[in-house]
């Protein structure tokens, strides 16, 4: 096995004891096509135990039975696979701040290595896990093609700035992984108790879990689906959310259980035309410039991170008449004088998922039907991290800035409310897909 020295950076430099290499599990919930743990088995050698280690936080910030539920169906398939493999898996709970220092003392731990993740409370986490260390700590990102920290060292304009780079570097890192060898040596670790992890949850009951397999194996096969049945059809139809064109592994990828690498070298294999190019734009660098925000700029998640010039014309705006007025409880409940957005909407709560193209869509009129923009903003992520799998991520913080405040884009024609970001109508809607045949799919669920 060898990994890329450069998808892997020091967090706290340290003294390695010698004792187990510890892989703190995080953002990347998988065994295979994970940089991490390929990099932490590789460091664990032919005399040191690995120990997969994830920490559950019973009540994740946003985050519902719905998420928890897919988490640890997909945890279950993992700690699974580890154990055929030899490598033993822990599964703590509370605070990662305080519970793996605490574990990795326990063990007599000589390294410690955990995935990549850009938002505010994973950074938070590892950075106090680092104060309460004496041992190295490293991170590898395991969820980019290209590892953040080299494809750009501040944060970019839009795709058209982040593009070159990321393409200059994808000969480098758009590489096929090694078989992870099992463990060579282990610890006498008992097998999670599921059952007492999901009782110990205190997250919202009110959002349900979805009828989606998951874990690995079920995201893998996903991604056999998507190639053979909707990926031919990418380019023309993508944008059309009654043609089942995409992908549908958003889940998959934000929990980790499938590799955006392994998608995206599935992918290049089966050819460079239209649909290929087409989707890995969208899965390599427009995903990978949503990490490239959040990772750089601390105020991801608020209009004081949108440009100046998107700031500025929606000040200047905040006083225009609003055509319709509506509060979060109505936005939630699809109460809106809109039959297509009640449908976006509806579609979210019911299945976890929204296309999109509607996701625009939905953000945009949710500026224009608010009071105001930073009261917009709080709905449209607040109901985002709520009921879509994939919420709480940077692709939906970017999503929802892009519709709302001109994130990594230009400004356009100045109108009422929106000022110079980017409109969309329903209208606009009409004539690139069949607007009823959406609202009579998902308007009276």
């Amino acid at each position: 096995m060898s990994i890329n020295p450069s998808r892997a950076r020091i967090l706290r430099q340290g003294v390695d004891s010698g004792g187990p290499v510890v892989y703190w599990m995080s953002r990347d919930q998988r065994v295979h096509d994970n940089w991490a743990l390929i990099q932490a088995r590789e460091l664990a050698g032919a005399s040191r135990p690995l120990v997969v280690v994830f920490c559950l936080v019973p009540s994740y910030p946003g985050a519902t039975l719905r998420h928890y539920d897919f988490m640890l169906r997909g945890l279950e398939q993992t700690a699974r696979d580890l154990r055929g493999l030899k490598i033993p898996f822990v599964l703590l709970s509370g605070d990662p701040a305080q519970e793996l220092p605490t574990f990795c003392a326990g063990i007599g731990t000589g390294l410690l290595l955990t995935d990549f993740d850009p938002l505010r409370v994973k950074r938070y986490w590892q950075d106090a896990v680092a104060r309460a260390l004496d041992i190295p700590l490293l991170q590898v990102d395991a969820h980019n093609v290209v590892p953040a920290w080299v494809a750009s060292d501040k944060q970019e304009y839009a795709a058209r700035t982040l593009r070159p780079k990321i393409h200059r570097l994808l000969p480098e890192y758009l590489e096929d992984f090694p078989e992870l060898e099992p463990g060579a040596t282990s610890l006498d670790i008992a097998p999670p108790d599921w059952g007492a992890a999901r009782a110990s949850l205190g997250v919202d009951e009110g959002v349900g879990p979805v009828d989606l397999p998951s874990g690995e194996s079920p995201g893998l096969q996903g991604l056999v689906t998507f190639l053979e049945e909707r990926l031919p059809r990418y380019a023309e139809q993508g944008n059309d959310p009654n043609a089942e064109a995409v992908s549908g592994l958003s889940a998959y990828l934000h929990f980790g259980q499938l590799s955006a690498q392994r998608v995206a070298l599935e992918v290049a294999r089966r050819g460079h035309d239209e649909n290929a190019e087409a989707f890995l734009e969208q899965l390599v660098v427009r995903r990978e410039l949503c990490d490239n925000f959040c990772l750089y700029n601390p105020r991801y998640d608020r209009l004081a991170a949108a440009p100046d010039w998107a700031q500025k014309t929606l000040d200047e705006h905040r006083d225009d008449l609003r055509p319709y007025l509506y509060s979060s409880q109505q936005f939630e409940r699809a109460e809106t004088h809109s039959a297509l957005w009640n449908a976006a909407q509806r579609q979210m709560v019911t299945t976890g998922f929204m296309h999109g193209y509607m996701r625009m869509f939905w953000a945009k009129k949710i500026l224009e039907w608010s009071a105001s923009p930073e009261q917009a903003l709080k709905i449209a992520l607040t109901l985002n991290d709520r009921y879509q799998l994939d919420g709480r991520d940077p692709n939906g913080y970017v999503g929802v800035l892009w519709s709302m405040a001109g994130i990594h884009d230009r400004p356009w024609k100045e109108r009422p409310v929106y000022g110079k970001v980017r409109y969309m109508n329903e209208n606009g809607c009409r004539r690139k897909f069949n607007v009823q045949q959406y609202i009579d799919k998902y308007g009276m669920i």
